[in-house]
């Protein structure tokens, strides 16, 4: 598992500073269990109304899979356990770190967000076609943002880890609507996934909802930030 490795290659660096990871906020377990905890649920609900909402405008229910068995949720636990693992310990782990005691917090988080969502053109094959970038981008690059200053308020990589495993668990191992296939809960009608057209699927659904729990997360945040922190400090 390549998150694992990540963790130790940070620990590395670290420690040559002479630093341990507590600098990323791998300590005080009870309050990053907490923070992890309050942002899956957050953005784990979040995609619950996404997905139940494509479900009502589609007209097509979910169902439980009848082929979901254990083997099939675990693996694809670990499988997005160890993605947003080695994306958030890559683009908000050490090199956020650094790069907010080099440009400041605003401008790391700004450059950490614009890097995730160029590595999404590749991890989701969309280079080549305008369109899909450009959507990509921004979906990819606010959510970026919003866990870059969840690591900034917090101190922690805990946080942007319950945001991002939230979404990403919600949507891959009970709703199906992401790379495992059928897990959880599949359509009635036999699609792999729900694709529900018009206005209120292709922008409400997919653009002003994410948009709006986006704000509303860094409104909380920016409440967190005036909170003492040390992780961004030189």
């Amino acid at each position: 598992m390549i998150g694992p490795i990540l963790l130790a290659v940070s620990w590395l660096l670290l420690r040559l500073e002479g630093r341990r990871l507590d600098a990323i906020g791998i300590n005080e377990p009870r309050r990053r269990t907490t923070e992890f905890v309050l942002g899956f649920v957050a953005f784990g609900f979040v995609a619950a109304i996404q997905q139940s909402g494509q479900s009502l405008v589609a007209g097509d229910a979910f169902t439980v899979n009848p082929a979901v068995d254990v083997p099939v949720m675990l693996n694809g636990l670990r499988f997005t356990v160890n993605s947003v693992l080695f994306e958030e310990l890559l683009f908000r782990g050490y090199l956020l770190y650094r790069a907010g005691q080099w440009l400041g917090p605003t401008r790391a988080a700004w450059l950490s967000a614009a890097a995730f969502g160029v590595y999404h053109w590749f991890s989701y094959g969309v280079l080549g076609n305008p369109v899909a970038m450009v959507y990509v981008f921004l979906l990819t690059g606010m959510f970026g943002y919003l866990w870059a200053r969840a690591f900034v308020a917090t101190g922690s990589v805990a946080a942007p880890i319950g945001l991002h495993l939230g979404w990403n668990a919600v949507a891959y191992l009970v709703f199906s609507a992401g790379p495992l296939g059928p897990t959880l809960l599949v359509p009635a009608s036999g699609a792999r996934r729900i694709e529900a057209t018009g206005f209120v699927a292709s922008v409400g659904l997919n653009i002003v909802l994410p948009l709006a729990a986006t704000a509303l997360g860094l409104w909380v945040l920016r409440r967190c930030e005036r909170r003492p922190r040390s992780s961004m400090a030189p």
